[in-house]
């Protein structure tokens, strides 16, 4: 009995304020556990929730010899998540500072938007014109297109160019023989901003190993902002979507122009 006395008080009285926070905590705790999914890191945060959760119930039962072991464990768990967590921390920082985060939530609530770097009308057709043409030749290519985020520190690891999208421009530049095919295109702003950049490669251990550093680098950039990446495979001619980490492969151009044109169009 003395239990349940022990346990009210935490619920009443209980305020609006407090299912915000909860629901705050759901959502982050919710993020944090996708990205360590599928993971070794899993059975990890997995453990240290089982701690916490039996150091709650110890004490509700005034247990103090193992309470007092467990709080001793979980004072300086802190800078052993830090530790053990290193990887996953930084990943999860970087997907809630980045705007598209919020972006991508604002849906739900509608009540304000983020500014996109694509607020002038992307020249689709120009886009998927070019990739079909690609794909059909088998040139290797990498196109970035930029949303929330303008990448400018990625723009500049490149070669400037703050040109007007053509099927005929992109098809040069991803040309074998051409000085900028290495690299990624950088599109924002309905403008083809760099060429032959330099992304960051994703280090995810699940990509499949056939995909050559084209598809890293694609994979990389979205991962690390909201920029939805093409790629066309030089070796089979195969077109490939990345958005938010992940892949979808051998994409047919009437669906790839169907998927930005639902991503490009909202301006709400």
């Amino acid at each position: 009995m003395d239990l349940i006395y022990n346990i009210i008080p935490l619920f009443i009285p209980f305020r609006w304020i407090d299912a915000i926070d909860i629901l705050l905590v759901a959502m982050l705790l919710y993020e944090f556990y996708n990205m360590v999914k599928g993971t070794g890191a899993i059975n990890i945060f997995l453990g240290i929730v089982a701690v916490i959760v039996l150091w709650k119930i110890v004490n509700a039962l005034e247990m103090v010899l193992l309470s007092a072991i467990l709080g001793a464990f979980i004072s300086v768990g802190f800078i052993a998540l830090i530790v053990v967590f290193q990887p996953e921390i930084r990943k999860f920082l970087l997907v809630v500072g980045n705007p598209g985060f919020i972006q991508d939530k604002r849906r739900r609530f509608l009540f304000w938007r983020l500014p996109s770097a694509n607020d002038d009308k992307l020249d689709i057709d120009a886009i998927v014109t070019a990739c079909q043409r690609m794909s059909q030749s088998k040139t290797g290519a990498l196109v970035v297109l930029a949303r929330t985020s303008e990448l400018e520190e990625y723009i500049h690891t490149g070669v400037v160019l703050d040109a007007k999208i053509t099927p005929q421009l992109l098809e040069t530049v991803f040309f074998k023989n051409s000085p900028l095919h290495d690299g990624a295109v950088i599109i924002a702003n309905d403008r083809l901003k760099a060429a032959a950049c330099i992304l960051p490669v994703s280090s995810d251990t699940k990509i499949p190993v056939e995909l050559g550093l084209r598809h890293r680098a694609g994979l990389g950039i979205s991962e690390k902002t909201d920029a939805i990446a093409l790629v066309v495979s030089e070796e089979s001619g195969e077109i490939s979507i990345m958005k938010n980490g992940v892949i979808v492969q051998n994409v047919k151009p009437t669906q790839v122009k169907n998927f930005l044109e639902k991503e490009f169009s909202e301006k709400e």
